[in-house]
């Protein structure tokens, strides 16, 4: 058995130990100064404390009543947690607007704000209080009953652990001792000062300090049980898997009443006094909101974590025969563990006395606020008058707290040996949920009114107390229990549990009509009358709190003056608070607000209205207000007349407001008005938005200074200087008009501000966030820097490229010289056998007379001539691939050079039997002779070589600054498949094939021609029908060109006959073959293969005869890289005599015919045709001269 005399030490070390953490937050809140004061102020502490105090919502029914809820009912106890998790998560946004509308209103207490909201009733505050001190008193009894339950169990206990009798010796009943010291506690730390808004830092402390306590507390005795009690979760899961009925009571889960559960939950972590008083009068900011958001619900899941191990243990351990509720302790005793022992116990008594005294302290200020002091300022007016009220209300909150003690041990004593604790703290749950449709509807209907709240309430709080309440005083009455058996005058279908025969759980039944009642009568009432004024004004601070406060929104009206004096309002202050807090208040005003308060002088509404809310941080909006009416009736003879209209004009503007706000909240822009001293005057919901300012600073009179201030401190702006980023800032925006850009480093926004001067001198502030227009902009450049970055890789890798293409051009330029080269140098040597087999044919068929053989040769003839031409396609197509071939545009009349093919095709043509015609136009046309004839020729050949039988016509049609040359056939056609296929090499119909043989290269030719002298052709063609192929060639003005001279036929005697012929070539069979063909035609042939041949030979026929040669025939390429021109020219320079030449070269080129033109020596192209040779050779045949050359030295 645990001894006594330990507990009790550990229990009273612990009371001494938060006596201490409670003084030392005191001190230091009132010495800020000191080293150590800012311990509970530090924002990064604060926050932390204030979410902790909110766990003074878990309370011994956490403690100990959730494990015996778990251990009769399963998962149930959860409910009563998930209603605050979700308010404090997905409500939010409902917490963060409750705490900045009390801020505001200066509220007090949860039935401070519910007056408040609907006009600062009176009767609204009184009813609420009412039900809020008969709803708490079951749960202070419930706590009573916990500690000293949990007491006797560990001092007193039995060897079943079960909890002894409560009375001690010369100390009396447990309970008495712990109520006792619970409300000397809350004396001491809760009724220090008047002021209920300001904050009781000592208090929050050891609150904060007693959560972590029994949240350590509670884990202990949870790893206990898994860890000593049994070997791990496996061993007592099969422990109570053997005992047969605790397992099942897990596997399922009653939604019904889990929902019930969840709903009063999140009633209660509201609108519980010790709640309100916490979350909403103890807040600094919103700062400590984000916080709590979400380490409340952290905190809750943690201290829950082993309710059910615990309560399975103890079922699986103790039995029946051991309350649920006293399985905390119970397990521990049971292996007489001592520090566990304490540590349960500690825990239970921490979660006890947190929720009593902070309890105690909340309903002390409700009653004296909007009970006691209205009672006592109606009923004697005139005593309280004069004196100072100060001692008085802090006696009366004193009184107060024993009194509300005294009620929660007298219903323990009366009932609470008849519920277990999780049935007491439901039942003041269910009783404080009657506040809820007054209270959340007031935030969301503006229709509402005091006489709906109160009716509300009233038939809400009279549903409970008949169908809850009186149930759980059964056990101690006969007639009770006969009117819940029976119900009243034994009508079954009035029994307080089964109202109109409905079947529900008790709890459930009694939740659902309480509150059905309550909307009901609220909305009703509400609709029997309009709201009077002071009730719309309220709703609309209520409603959306975007507005100022009513108190501030009278700053700006000036017509109207009451007969208070600021002497009289002063020492009315003063009387609730103090007179050194009253007159720091007063000049903390006159401050700010750059007024004079001489005693003396009429009070204005902007005074007023400030002193009637310093007074409701006192004693509460409606006590204030009743307050103000008095000494508003004292000063004026007209009674009410001065206060009605302070609500007149509060309506009005308040109307005028409501318009201006909604245009300002609808622009997007933040805008705030500062008055000529530079006093907020206006602004919007996004001026606090985009700058993060906390609810404080929604208020008309704040200056600017401490706008910047705040932004500069938190770190808003960046790091430096305070002072000089004050000043620099302050700079920026008074000398309006002016336009900046700051960076918000919170949010990362870019705002751009805007200062404009009005006419009063004040200024107009405009915050825009650009941070999208700026986030474009740093793109753009970026994107500008990027791309000159690329302009420059660009510009370097094209110029690099363009040195390699120069490069690649030049060597491309180098490469088609030598293709040239080549191409000129392989004609030369492919032609010069064929010119030598061409040379011998023809002298072979001249010296022929039998038609067989002379056929044969002639054939031989035909067969070198298709050979040649194959070759000399082939050589044109490569001269055009190469760009080998130079355009020399001349001005020619075109029937000439039709006539020529004329005279050129008539015997193809006539072969064919095919009719030939030339259509003459008298045009001049632009282009290449040469080109534009081997173009023609190509067409006109084709259409002879596959126009079977019919007729071949070219003639012109002019055109505007063009003509078109046609060349019509009546031939086989081409199909319109094939019409482009046909001008690629070596192509050929089927059908051109059988017509006529051919390589499938002219029109190849045509093509390119067509390209280089950019004469467009078209074809159209009908199969079987023939074809048409147009030219289109550019007409020129004639230039006056001489009239060709009809060449002289030769002379009768100029003949071949005994004509000297000098033959150059430096092919031994060129030369052979040459030999044989001229002197078949009766010359006589000197031969030489360079030019020192040449000398030798001319000298020797000079010797013998006194002649030189009547022609000199010399090949282009001889050996040793001379030219045939040269040679030619060093002989005539030699022998000085003009010595006819001709120069013959395979060799097609335009500059080795002007090389020859120059020479005044005719070319002909290899292979030699014999009858071009004879022709030209008739030409230089003359009468035989004989010139004797001087005899030889």
């Amino acid at each position: 058995m645990l001894a006594g005399w330990v507990v009790v030490s550990a229990a009273l070390f612990y009371i001494v130990l938060l006596f201490l953490v409670a003084t030392y937050g005191d001190r230091a809140s009132r010495n800020r100064s000191a080293p150590n004061a800012g311990f509970v102020k530090r924002y990064s502490a604060r926050p932390t404390l204030y979410a902790l105090s909110l766990a003074v919502y878990c309370t011994s029914w956490t403690f100990f009543g959730s494990v015996g809820l778990a251990a009769r009912t399963g998962w149930d106890f959860i409910g009563i947690y998930t209603g605050p998790i979700l308010v404090f998560t997905v409500g939010y946004p409902l917490v963060r607007h409750i705490v900045a509308v009390s801020k505001a209103q200066r509220i007090t207490s949860v039935a401070d704000f519910i007056s408040a909201r609907y006009g600062k009733s009176q009767t609204v505050a009184m009813v609420a209080t009412l039900i809020a001190v008969v709803g708490s008193v079951p749960y202070i009894a419930l706590q009573l009953k916990a500690v000293s339950s949990s007491l006797a169990a560990t001092v007193l206990q039995s060897q079943s652990g079960s909890a002894a009798d409560l009375s001690l010796p010369f100390i009396g009943d447990i309970a008495l001792l712990v109520a006792v010291a619970m409300a000397l506690f809350a004396i001491l730390f809760g009724t220090r000062h008047t002021d209920a808004t300001e904050h009781q830092e000592g208090l929050m402390l050891a609150v904060a300090t007693e959560s972590l306590v029994k949240l350590i507390a509670f884990i202990s005795v949870g790893v206990f049980v898994l860890t000593v009690l049994f070997d791990g979760p496996t061993a007592m899961f099969q422990a109570a898997a053997e005992a047969g009925d605790i397992l099942p009571l897990y596997g399922s889960m009653n939604w019904g009443q889990l929902a019930v559960f969840t709903l009063l939950s999140s009633m209660a972590v509201l609108l519980l006094p010790r709640q309100f008083h916490v979350a909403v009068v103890e807040n600094n900011n919103r700062q400590e909101l984000k916080r709590a958001a979400w380490l409340f619900p952290l905190y809750l899941v943690a201290i829950n974590l082993f309710v059910v191990p615990i309560a399975i243990a103890g079922r699986t351990t103790l039995g029946p025969e051991v309350s649920g509720d006293l399985f905390v302790v119970a397990l521990p005793l049971s292996t007489e563990s001592v520090f566990f022992v304490i540590a349960a116990f500690i825990g239970g008594l921490s979660a006890a006395t947190a929720m009593v005294i902070v309890a105690a302290v909340a309903l002390s200020i409700m009653i004296s606020n909007q009970i006691v002091l209205p009672i006592l300022l109606r009923r004697s007016p005139a005593h309280f008058a004069g004196r100072d009220m100060t001692q008085t209300v802090l006696n009366v909150r004193r009184v107060a707290i024993f009194a509300v003690l005294a009620l929660g041990y007298l219903y323990y004593e009366v009932a609470g040996d008849s519920a277990a604790l999780a049935s007491i703290g439901l039942l003041s749950f269910a009783a404080i949920a009657q506040l809820a449709p007054a209270f959340l509807g007031g935030l969301i209907w503006r229709r509402a009114t005091a006489r709906g709240a109160v009716a509300a309430m009233v038939i809400g709080f009279a549903t409970w107390f008949y169908t809850l309440l009186l149930p759980s005083f059964a056990n101690s009455s006969a007639a009770l229990a006969t009117l819940v058996a029976e119900g009243p005058f034994q009508q079954l279908w009035l029994r307080p549990e089964h109202l109109f025969g409905s079947q529900l759980p008790p709890l459930t039944h009694a939740v659902i009509w309480s509150l059905a009642a309550n909307i009901l009568g609220f909305v009703i009432f509400s609709l029997t009358r309009k709201p009077l004024p002071l009730e719309r004004l309220q709703a609309d601070s209520f409603v959306h709190n975007a507005l100022p406060n009513t108190g501030t929104l009278l700053a700006h009206r000036r017509s109207w003056r009451g007969s208070v004096t600021v002497e009289e309002l002063q020492q009315t202050i003063a009387r609730y608070l103090g007179l050194e807090r009253t007159e720091r208040a007063f000049n903390a005003y006159a401050k700010d607000n750059r007024v004079d308060l001489t005693p003396y002088i009429l009070a204005d509404p902007a005074l007023v209205s400030h002193s009637e809310q310093l007074l409701a941080s006192a004693i509460g909006a409606a006590s204030s207000r009743l307050v103000f009416s008095l000494l508003m009736q004292k000063a004026d003879a007209q009674g009410r007349v001065p206060l009605a209209l302070l609500d007149d004009a509060s309506q009005a503007i308040q109307y005028n407001r409501d318009l201006l706000q909604s245009a300002l909240d609808h622009v997007w822009q933040g805008i705030a008005v500062f008055d000529i001293n530079l006093r907020l005057i206006c602004w919007n919901q996004h001026f606090r938005g985009f700058l993060n300012l906390p609810t404080e600073f929604g208020q008309v009179g704040k200056s600017l200074g401490d706008v910047v201030r705040y932004g500069v401190e938190n770190g808003h702006f960046g790091e430096g200087n305070p002072a000089s980023m004050i000043d620099n800032r302050l700079k920026q925006m008074v000398e309006a008009p002016n336009i900046f850009e700051e960076t918000f480093l919170p949010t990362g926004q870019i705002l751009e501000v805007r200062t404009n001067r009005m006419p009063d001198g004040g200024i107009v502030v405009t915050y825009t966030d650009v941070s999208e227009r700026a986030a474009g902009k740093r793109s753009l450049e970026e994107v500008n820097q990027a791309l000159e970055e690329r302009v420059k890789v660009r510009t370097e890798e094209l110029t690099r490229l363009n040195a390699q293409l120069e490069q690649a051009s030049h060597m491309a330029h180098e490469a088609n010289i030598s293709k040239t080269k080549f191409l000129a140098a392989a004609g030369h040597d492919i032609l010069q056998p064929l010119n030598a087999a061409r040379l011998y044919t023809t002298a072979l068929g001249e010296s022929l007379s039998d038609d067989r053989h002379l056929q044969s040769a002639h054939n031989i003839e035909a067969a070198l001539s298709s050979v040649e031409d194959i070759l000399s396609a082939l050589l044109d197509i490569s001269r055009l691939d190469a760009g080998g071939m130079t355009i020399e545009q001349t001005v020619f009349p075109l029937d000439e050079l039709l006539e020529q093919l004329h005279v050129e095709f008539s015997p193809m043509a006539e072969a064919k039997s095919l009719t030939f015609r030339f259509i003459k136009c008298g045009l001049f046309v632009r282009s290449d002779r040469h080109l534009l004839r081997r173009l023609l020729q190509n067409l006109i050949s084709n259409a002879i070589k596959y126009t079977p039988s019919g007729r071949v016509t070219v003639g012109c049609r002019r055109g505007f600054h063009r003509a078109t040359l046609h060349i019509f056939d009546s031939g086989i056609g081409i199909p319109i498949s094939k019409q482009k296929e046909i001008f690629g090499e070596f192509q050929r119909l089927e059908s051109g094939i059988r017509a006529a043989p051919g390589l499938g290269l002219g029109l190849s030719i045509v093509e390119r021609l067509s390209d280089i002298l950019e004469h467009p052709i078209e074809l159209e063609s009908r199969l079987g029908k023939g074809t048409r192929f147009s030219v289109s060639l550019p007409v020129a003005r004639p230039l006056g060109l001489p009239q060709p001279v009809a060449p002289k036929p030769p002379a009768a005697t100029a003949h071949l006959q005994g004509m000297i012929v000098l033959c150059i070539d430096n092919e031994a069979q060129i030369l052979d073959g040459m030999r044989k063909l001229l002197e078949g035609w009766g010359c006589r042939v000197l031969t030489a293969a360079n030019q020192d041949q040449a000398n030798t030979a001319i000298e020797a026929q000079r010797r013998r005869s006194g002649e030189l040669p009547d022609a000199v025939l010399v090949d282009y390429h001889l050996d040793g890289g001379m030219r045939g021109v040269e040679v030619l020219a060093r002989l005539r320079w030699r022998f000085e005599g003009g010595l006819p030449g001709v120069l013959i070269t395979a060799d097609r080129t335009t500059g080795v015919s002007e090389e020859a033109a120059a020479k005044n020596m005719p070319v002909l192209n290899k292979p030699l045709k014999p009858a071009a040779l004879r022709a030209v050779l008739q030409q230089l045949a003359k009468p035989a001269r004989r010139e004797t050359a001087p005899a030889a030295e």
